[in-house]
């Protein structure tokens, strides 16, 4: 099946929809021995160089994708080379095996916090773009009095040198002093938005820490300048957050036989319970206890798991077991806050 060039080679972790679009342009592609067009239709089997290096497109394609989570620290610049020599966000990242690490959306240099890295280009593209409207979430120390018509001004919209932004949500997150911590959520990545957005109302930012993107939080345990891969169980959710489907290779594991020479997935069998049991034993009906109660009744044999109809609560019908609600506080409730330190122990003897 045959797909455009930025899609396929996106998905195959060699870069962004954009970023292959300018290897395009500069003519550092070719297809089947001809220079690349933008939008061109192509297939995993054919012939792709790119500044003279054949790409393996199928074996990319079949490597199982990756999503690496990092902690930017303040004064990293969010780019692959810097012509200044300044230290990058790729120069701790752990090699990815297989493709190369994309950079999911950036931060500003004086800005630490979540930035998320994957194999996948597609994965990146969704995430990135304004319209599946994907959650970020700040946590911002502002210098400064905010006043309550202030905070309503952010929500509703203010105009801004590239158009008119608003936050989403803002959340009082305490402080101490002159400094005070608003977590504040955005569906957008524009430039230094955030920090625009404070700095109409006449108020400044000493930090900003990205803490959240779409459903990762930043893990209060990773440290700045180290990273950490995501499982496959958070891998997946936030595929599904942009309506793709994460295949480990568990998907296609049970069916693999079957799809191999018809093409189509086995159905699955019905369990039955009598065909689990060895068939030496034939399956015994319940019996009846010989023994008589008190009032000469006889009483069924039950498991000792199993309740009597009088030890059985009585429920109304169509009732919905009670849902438990959790009372541990935000992990960023607190966040900036200062915590006070034990007294180191004496070794004198």
């Amino acid at each position: 099946m045959k797909e455009r060039i930025q899609k396929l080679l996106a998905r195959a972790g060699y870069g962004s929809r954009r970023e292959i679009e300018r290897w395009i342009v500069a003519g550092e592609l070719k297809i089947n021995g001809k220079p690349a067009e933008i939008g061109q239709q192509i297939s995993p089997q054919d012939t792709v160089i790119l500044r003279g290096k054949a790409l393996n497109l199928q074996a990319r394609l079949r490597a199982t994708p990756k999503v690496l989570a990092y902690h930017k620290q303040a004064g990293e610049m969010c780019t692959r080379h810097d012509p200044e020599k300044r230290p990058t966000v790729f120069d701790k990242l752990p090699h990815p095996g297989s493709g190369r690490w994309i950079m999911i959306g950036r931060l500003d240099i004086n800005t630490d916090g979540l930035l998320l890295f994957t194999t996948d280009g597609e994965l990146a593209n969704r995430l990135m773009h304004p319209s599946h409207e994907i959650e970020r979430e700040y946590a911002s120390r502002i210098l400064g009095e905010v006043d309550s018509d202030m905070l309503k001004r952010l929500t509703q919209g203010v105009e801004l040198a590239d158009g008119q932004a608003k936050f989403m949500r803002i959340k009082d997150a305490g402080g101490e002093g002159a400094n005070h911590w608003y977590h504040v959520v955005l569906t957008e990545g524009r430039n230094r938005e955030v920090r625009r957005l404070w700095e109409s109302q006449g108020v400044k930012i000493s930090r900003l820490i990205r803490v959240r993107y779409g459903n990762i939080t930043l893990p209060r345990y990773l440290r700045g300048g180290h990273s950490e891969e995501l499982d496959v169980k958070t891998t997946r959710k936030l595929y599904e957050s942009v309506g793709l489907t994460f295949d480990d290779g568990s998907l296609s594991y049970d069916t693999e036989k079957t799809q191999r020479h018809t093409g189509h997935k086995a159905a699955p069998k019905p369990y039955d319970k009598a065909s689990q049991r060895p068939k030496s034993v034939a399956a015994k009906p319940h019996r009846k206890s010989d023994k008589s109660n008190s009032s000469g009744s006889t009483s069924t044999l039950r498991k000792p798991s199993e309740a009597t109809p009088a030890q059985r609560p009585n429920k109304p019908a169509g009732a919905k077991p009670a849902l438990k609600t959790s009372t541990k506080p935000s992990p960023y409730a607190n966040f900036g806050q200062k915590k006070t330190s034990r007294p180191k122990p004496s070794h004198k003897r």
